[in-house]
């Protein structure tokens, strides 16, 4: 689908939050991404698996592996759709049953695709990479719904690995402030806190 229709379809639904937000590591941003409530529309779910499979025709793997938890249902839909093999990988080794921390089948040798919700530091999509390494797992692609400009899209490819963000944040605003759906104030003051907070310098 077009990236501009996905942009409004991600607002309309209330995923795209402007105000004061006190983010994960205690910085207070004017922007928020929930993408947490895609669960809850399973077309729009669809829309997101067909974007993401698009961002990446080019590129090769066997296996898809979303990173908990956000980003499940995103490769979940990639999954289903395309008729692609997906793993888990836990947050935690479990300390029952098998004890296994990547889930699923598979086999080393396997080319597995990363799949994200946002990028900011880059530091959970290596949590999840570490663990399908040891396993024997080849890690090239990552393919994310919203890279937030804020370092990690670069530190992640610093380390070897190719990024494809479907959208940016400069993205979502330029299309938010075009259809007045923001003002100039909103959007400048996210771009000043995307070049104010960079989280790899």
């Amino acid at each position: 689908m077009h990236i501009r229709s996905l942009i409004h379809k991600l607002f309309e639904l209330g995923a795209v939050k402007f105000g004061t937000f006190t983010l994960k590591s205690g910085i207070v941003s004017p922007i928020y991404i929930d993408l947490r409530l895609t669960i809850s529309n399973p077309r729009l779910l669809v829309l997101i698996g067909e974007a993401m499979r698009e961002a990446v025709r080019n590129n090769a793997f066997d296996l898809i592996c979303g990173v908990p938890y956000t980003a499940l249902p995103f490769a979940t839909a990639i999954s289903i759709q395309h008729s692609v093999p997906m793993i888990l990988c836990r947050k935690e080794k479990k300390e029952y049953g098998t004890g296994r921390r990547v889930e699923g089948i598979f086999s080393p040798g396997q080319k597995c695709l990363i799949v994200e919700d946002v990028i900011t530091s880059g530091q959970s999509i290596f949590e999840t990479i570490g663990p399908l390494q040891q396993e024997g797992l080849v890690v090239e692609d990552v393919v994310v719904l919203v890279d937030r400009e804020q370092g990690g899209k670069k530190f992640i490819e610093s380390k070897g690995y190719r990024v494809h963000p479907i959208c940016t944040i400069t993205t979502i605003i330029n299309e938010l402030l075009k259809e007045k759906k923001i003002n100039e104030e909103v959007a400048d003051s996210v771009r000043t806190f995307i070049k104010d907070h960079q989280t790899h310098v």
